[in-house]
């Protein structure tokens, strides 16, 4: 099969939402594939983030695979890459999945990273094939929220002035490269904001930004109805880290309460071995298992002691 490769157009943001649904939703064996996510919004969220991140794989001239890239400052994501299921066997992700390392390598990245299955033999082989190897596994985790969830010294990205959320895009780039050389969240700071998808909750002590989470709420965002996701979300990392890292965990639960939300997804990987536990402990369960691939093979910012969220999907 022919195909070309060339940046998604918006005109083909519905057709790269079906085949991302059915491909996703073929593969974890659902009754009716389409219905994979639910109501919320993956591609064309990530798309007006980032057109110059999201390519299109065409067979005269109709779209069958697509294949997006987010940029986190040094660091970079691939996700997600889908292709129409009855295509799997022919090849066709390859040249996708090339274009978009093509892209990675061109933003100066210090690593990049992926989520996929690990029971899958094909999508690691496939990732493998350009550098990404599988590391440790990612839980995808959620938690009822409690209608009494309490408040606290916590406030909310959104409702600063245009001065101040400058200000903060600064101190935020300033905490993650604690955890991570460069590792800077302000394009889905600044995507959330923009396209109204969610909040980003910010943590103050004494020192100054303590933690800050992004998070999704609701239908049209990453979450879905009903749900708050953290996409990411992360404290400063020094001896106080445990305290805050609850502390932004019950921003999260409070936020989402007031969204009138009924859950909470959030991802660590388990590298991170005491984000982890901590969530066990308040209640988080695991629903979907994934395999964090990076390239290099490098740790990143999954280490023992550092206490971030995110899932890499």
């Amino acid at each position: 099969m022919k195909i070309a490769i060339h940046p998604l157009d918006k005109a083909d943001l519905a057709k790269a939402d079906e085949i991302f649904r059915h491909a996703f939703g073929k593969f974890l064996g659902l009754p009716d594939p389409l219905t994979f996510a639910g109501d919320a919004a993956i591609i064309a969220t990530r798309w007006r983030a980032n057109p110059g991140g999201a390519l299109g794989a065409y067979s005269e001239g109709t779209l069958v695979d697509s294949s997006l890239a987010t940029r986190w400052g040094t660091f970079g994501l691939v996700g997600p890459v889908s292709v129409w299921p009855d295509l799997c066997d022919q090849g066709v992700a390859k040249q996708p999945v090339a274009a978009t390392v093509v892209l990675l390598d061109n933003w100066a990245l210090r690593q990049s990273a992926l989520f996929t299955f690990p029971q899958s033999p094909k999508h690691i082989a496939l990732y493998q094939k350009f550098g990404f190897w599988p590391q440790y596994l990612t839980p995808v985790m959620s938690k009822p929220v409690c209608e009494g969830a309490s408040k606290g010294p916590w406030s909310c990205y959104s409702k600063l002035s245009s001065e101040e959320q400058s200000s903060n895009l600064s101190e935020c780039a300033a905490l993650t490269s604690k955890v991570f050389d460069g590792l800077d969240l302000a394009s889905e700071i600044r995507a959330i904001a923009e396209q109204h998808l969610g909040e980003t909750i910010l943590l103050e002590d004494e020192s100054g930004l303590a933690g800050f989470a992004v998070c999704h709420i609701g239908k049209g965002s990453e979450a879905g109805t009903g749900n708050l996701f953290v996409k990411f979300g992360v404290v400063r990392p020094d001896q106080g880290a445990p305290a805050r890292f609850a502390r932004l965990l019950r921003a999260c639960e409070s936020v989402a309460a007031e969204a009138g939300c009924q859950e909470i997804i959030a991802g660590v990987n388990t590298a991170r071995h005491q984000a982890y536990r901590h969530m066990i402990d308040r209640g988080f369960r695991t629903f979907l298992e994934g395999v964090a691939m990076l390239r290099s093979n490098e740790p990143a910012y999954n280490r023992r002691d550092c206490f971030a969220i995110d899932d890499l999907r």
